[in-house]
């Protein structure tokens, strides 16, 4: 159940030409959309809040661990976003940019609370449709990943999500974490040695 996770913090990340193609596209979308938002534009406003709501919303769940702030952490975000638009110089992709906003924010929410509240954001986003023995698959897996990224420092646990759930390659994450491209490279190796530990102590069970 928790191989391709042992096996995919065994290597490292590569994103195919098709993916790269598909960002680079995605990103001439997000640029013209914050070029209408800086003039004003709500609708563009609103297209980008529903493009980013749910990738912002999963990247929170994960760094903050407290699932009544991520909404109000995305709205903080999305509302920065509309205020300072007319400021994005285009040195990085919007992508980066918004990300950086929100790493923001989650770090000041995390350091206002000390008593994290555990989100079910990913279970309750699964499919209803599923079989009784898939159900339990996929959930058993949820929490082995989930107890593992537990583990690991705030720092190690955002660049492990940028990188395998977000497709971020290091030089976009250290734009979005403020930090140079070699502090990520460490946080990452460190990240997957604990992780490696971890997630081959889970031992499968039969259903």
């Amino acid at each position: 159940m928790l191989k391709q996770w042992r096996a995919r913090f065994g290597g490292s990340p590569a994103a195919s030409a098709a993916s790269a193609a598909s960002a680079a596209s995605a990103d001439t979308g997000d640029t013209a959309l914050i070029a209408l938002i800086a003039g004003g534009d709500r609708d563009a406003f609103q297209a980008l809040y529903r493009m980013y709501f749910g990738r912002l919303a999963r990247f929170l769940d994960r760094m903050v661990r407290n699932g009544a702030l991520i909404e109000e952490i995305v709205n903080d975000t999305m509302l920065v976003v509309w205020q300072k638009a007319h400021t994005f110089d285009h040195t990085c992709k919007v992508s980066t940019w918004v990300f950086a906003i929100a790493y923001r924010q989650g770090l000041k929410a995390v350091n206002l609370r000390d008593e994290p509240v555990e989100s079910n954001f990913e279970l309750e986003a699964g499919d209803a449709r599923q079989e009784p023995e898939q159900a339990l698959a996929q959930q058993q897996l949820q929490q082995g990943v989930g107890e593992a990224l537990k583990a690991l420092s705030l720092e190690q646990r955002v660049v492990v999500t940028l990188t395998y759930y977000h497709d971020m390659g290091y030089q976009e994450i250290a734009g979005t974490m403020g930090c140079p491209v070699n502090t990520v490279k460490t946080r990452m190796f460190h990240a997957r040695q604990r992780l490696r530990v971890l997630l081959s102590a889970h031992q499968e069970e039969p259903l």
